[in-house]
């Protein structure tokens, strides 16, 4: 006997981390920081690779683009994070 799983999820739902006030600001303060590291960490990748001539191969063409496509992506996905916690609002 062959057993085929029937069952597809096409999406979810983002809920939230937590319900208690202290361990959202907390929560809030963490992902904060995090993006805030990601972003900055990113654009200067990119800024180095953009001002030193030596670095115009294409490894870091490759590199830059990476940096720029991550950048993208966390400030699609980090800030509605940021925002699910309450209904519309942040957690501060």
């Amino acid at each position: 006997m062959v057993s085929i799983n029937q069952s597809s999820v096409s999406e979810f739902l983002l809920l939230g981390l937590s319900k208690q006030p202290q361990q959202q600001q907390l929560l809030f303060l963490l992902f904060f920081i995090m993006y805030l590291a990601i972003v900055l960490g990113n654009l200067l990748i990119i800024l180095a690779i953009s001002t030193d001539t030596r670095l115009h191969t294409p490894m870091y063409f490759f590199l830059s683009n990476l940096s720029f496509v991550d950048v993208c992506f966390s400030s699609t996905t980090v800030p509605k994070t940021l925002t699910s916690g309450r209904a519309g609002g942040a957690f501060l």
